[in-house]
């Protein structure tokens, strides 16, 4: 997980414009190293932050890996990252000589106020720097030059189409680059700069600052992965005799099968060494003994095995058991929710299938999988069946000849039968459809069987 984590990219992280680029506000040295980690010098760039964990079961919202976070915790800045996105556009030399260009905002001519999405440009095209964009506003306003050819006489007396001249652009069309996103983001910084084929370039820098919620990926050096589950207030959580705690509580059953020796034994290095105040040894086979740790937990009035006596939050009295507890090095991955939540009612379809698209970036649709119909068929549920697959998908009306079971080309004509008495209108789903055209050209010829009860007539039949 640590090529996921977010951290301290590199020392020149402040003057980069990478394409994506995630940086932890309040990295921390983890408190447990072993040689590897000194060798690489993970401790001049590091990716985590040592949290406060109590190995307990809390409430339901730990199941499967799922993490519950100190609210108090986030709000003091635990895990707080910043994610920069970069957006740029290049101004091109069009075949008539003519430069993109870079115009200010546009003001209405009735009414006199800015357009609409305008509102954080300057001058000069681009918006200003610490400018707080919301969703569809202008950050780049790049107009195209539009080419009208006109008509030459050459010598020979022929009329021809001439482009290359630049008094032929006499129009520019409109190119912005908009900001898309559920959340605002703020203007870090601007760069004005060349490419290779000398052609200008503008870049925008953008930062949006990310506290942790319920749903993003957190995970341990040990490879224990898992999602927040719950954010609960501080008042709410167990503490320590000493007021203590902890920043996350993390299931036990995440240990069993996994057996993860090393966190458990993470735990108890970090915290002989936040007591003593020095870096311990978690190398495999040659750090720190357990027999010396427990021993300076020992000598500072903890308990041997680094278990304590926790108190619920909401009643004061202590709870049934010890509580294993001690700090951990936590690092936050890259994956979050803000960058993954997607739902859709309605919206766009593919022009071949007819069926809704696919992703977030195309406001696609939820795929109803294999599994997701083997589970409405166990449950039996026809209409629901009936309504993901059919009429909220590609339902289409088809019109099918009832004497040879072809597909017909219009409602009142079968080409098959020259004839348009027993034409029919069947739905079914679109890409049934195109499965039936695409195996007649390949010279298979598919027929439908229809039944009465399943049809009605789209014509009336003469006398």
């Amino acid at each position: 997980m640590g090529k996921q984590a977010i951290g301290t990219v590199a020392l020149n992280q402040q003057i980069r414009f990478d394409t994506l680029q995630c940086q932890m506000v309040y990295p921390q040295k983890p408190l447990v190293q072993s040689k590897t980690i000194q060798m690489m010098h993970f401790d001049e760039l590091p990716a985590g932050q040592n949290a406060v964990v109590a190995i307990m079961s809390y409430s339901g919202y730990d199941v499967e890996d799922a993490l519950i976070i100190n609210q108090a915790s986030i709000d003091r800045g635990f895990a707080r990252a910043c994610v920069y996105r970069r957006s740029g556009v290049h101004l091109k030399m069009h075949e008539n000589a003519v430069y993109d260009r870079l115009m200010g905002p546009s003001v209405e001519r009735e009414t006199g106020v800015l357009r609409r999405g305008d509102e954080v440009l300057q001058a000069d095209g681009v918006a200003y720097i610490g400018a707080c964009i919301k969703d569809r506003q202008i950050l780049i306003n790049k107009e195209m030059p539009v080419v009208i050819p006109t008509a030459v006489l050459d010598n020979a007396g022929s009329l021809s189409l001439n482009v290359n001249t630049p008094e032929n652009a006499t129009e520019f069309r409109r190119c912005p680059v908009d900001y898309k996103g559920i959340e605002p983001s703020y203007v870090e910084k601007v760069m004005f700069s060349t490419s290779e084929g000398n052609q200008a370039v503008v870049k925008v820098l953008l930062r949006q600052t990310r506290r942790p919620e319920v749903g993003d990926k957190f995970s341990s050096r040990h490879g224990q992965k898992g999602v927040v589950g719950l954010i609960v207030r501080q008042e709410d959580l167990p503490f320590s005799m000493n007021g203590l705690t902890p920043d996350i509580i993390m299931n036990p059953h995440g240990f069993p099968s996994r057996m993860t020796v090393g966190k458990l034994l993470e735990v108890l290095g970090s915290k002989a060494g936040a007591i003593e105040g020095k870096i311990r040894d978690g190398s495999a086979f040659s750090g720190d003994p357990v027999e010396v740790l427990s021993q300076v937990l020992s000598d500072h009035g903890y308990h041997y095995l680094g278990k304590e006596i926790l108190y619920s939050g909401a009643t004061g009295a202590p709870l049934e058991a010890f509580i294993y507890f001690g700090p951990v090095y936590y690092q936050r991955l890259k994956h979050m929710v803000m960058d993954k939540v997607h739902a859709r009612s309605r919206g766009p379809v593919t022009a071949l299938t007819r069926q809704p698209t696919e992703g977030r970036s195309r406001e696609g649709g939820l795929r109803v999988g294999e599994m997701e119909r083997d589970c409405f068929i166990a449950y039996g549920t026809s209409q629901l069946l009936l309504e993901r697959l059919l009429l909220s998908s590609d339902s289409y009306d088809a019109c099918v000849c009832e004497n040879c079971g072809l597909l017909a080309t219009s409602p009142n004509w079968c080409q098959y039968c020259r004839s348009s008495r027993q034409v029919v209108s069947v739905r079914m789903p679109y890409a049934c459809k195109l499965l039936f055209q695409e195996l007649m050209c390949m010279r298979i010829l598919p027929r439908l069987r229809l039944k009465t009860a399943y049809h009605s007539s789209m014509h009336t039949k003469s006398k």
